[in-house]
């Protein structure tokens, strides 16, 4: 059996890695960082899988910040790929814990790969880079040729860490690839990112939990996927004869507008009555639009993202209003209220 090892495999893209390694056959391993709280929960389900997927998942304590752990770890596990995840991946926080941002986004990949490279260990190796890099885009669409300017903390530590990964490819003859992905989202998004966040409120406000929600630049266009796509192309670039770096991207733009119509649309809900600007969310250098073009993964590695922006939108959306159903429920209860039905129409 193959081995993994997953950094940040408690986050969204960690939680459809493991589940895609495991149903290919992997023994998957995972570095989580000691908490006094569980934050397993994207993963828990792993654990009951009736085809007994569990046996073959193992976490360890580690951080990106601990070089000496991680050669602990790779000693220990022996992977025959390594995939890190890991990172503080919020754009707008980087502005505020930029120091933070540059330690675990940047300079933990170093750690690993110096970890690799001390251990020896013949591993293929996996960096996950973000169309953050672009920033301020050079050209539309952005291929693997565009030039970076990345416009946030959190996109000058991931070209750093890019730039590692191809240094280490070429210094060191590791098998060492970058993907990099343009935004990717799933029912399992970080609630604090802007798609969950909306879509969490807007289900929410359905149910009469929620009155408003605060946002900030709303014209900002990004090209979205579904992540359960994105990460099969991670996969795919560690199966190839040769370590290469590829765009993953779906070809297609659109504004936090678009994406407010849709979400709000599917309940009956006019997202202007409950959308409002805080300055707060606004960010000090904008990214105004990214746009990939993922003609590379398609030829050499076969990669073509299957879920559409609309049906990613109702993926959300159905998802956070099953939570939200449930919430109210609950709240009805404490309240002394009876429960009204689940069955909510769409109207």
């Amino acid at each position: 059996m193959k081995k993994a090892l997953i950094t940040g495999i408690t986050g969204q893209d960690g939680s459809y890695l493991t589940e895609l390694l495991l149903k290919k056959g992997y023994v998957v391993h995972g570095l989580i960082r000691r908490s006094s709280s569980f934050n397993t929960s994207r993963i828990d389900h792993l654990y009951r899988d009736p085809h007994d997927a569990g046996a073959r998942l193992f976490l360890h304590y580690g951080d990106l910040t601990d070089g000496t752990g991680l050669r602990e770890v790779l000693t220990r596990v022996q992977p025959h790929e390594i995939y890190n995840l890991g990172a503080q991946s919020h754009v707008r926080v980087s502005f505020d814990q930029p120091v933070y941002t540059a330690q675990v986004t940047g300079v933990g990949t170093i750690r690993l790969l110096e970890a690799v490279r001390d251990t020896r260990l013949p591993v293929r190796y996996y960096q996950a880079s973000s169309s953050e890099m672009f920033g301020k885009a050079a050209e539309v669409p952005q291929t693997e040729k565009t030039p970076f300017h990345p416009r946030s903390p959190y996109g000058c530590a991931k070209v750093f860490s890019y730039w590692q990964t191809v240094n280490y490819r070429e210094a060191y003859g590791m098998f060492a690839c970058n993907g990099i992905l343009f935004n990717h989202e799933s029912p399992r998004r970080g609630e604090t990112f802007v798609t969950r966040k909306i879509t969490r409120a807007a289900t929410r406000i359905k149910e009469g939990l929620q009155d408003k929600v605060f946002l900030g630049n709303l014209d900002a266009k990004r090209d979205w996927g579904y992540a359960g796509d994105h990460v099969e192309a991670m996969w795919l670039m560690l199966q190839q004869d040769e370590p290469d770096d590829y765009v993953i991207a779906t070809g297609e733009t659109h504004s936090i507008r678009e994406f407010l119509d849709l979400a709000f649309g599917r309940l009956d809900l006019d997202w202007q009555r409950y959308v409002e600007i805080d300055p707060r969310y606004l960010r000090p250098a904008e990214v105004d639009i990214l746009l990939g073009d993922a003609s590379k993964a398609r030829t050499t590695l076969g990669w073509r993202p299957r879920v559409t922006f609309e049906q990613l939108v109702a993926m959300m959306i159905d998802a956070d209003w099953e939570l939200a159903k449930e919430e109210r429920i609950l709240v009805e209860h404490r309240n002394g209220a009876k429960p009204q039905s689940r069955l909510v129409g769409r109207g």
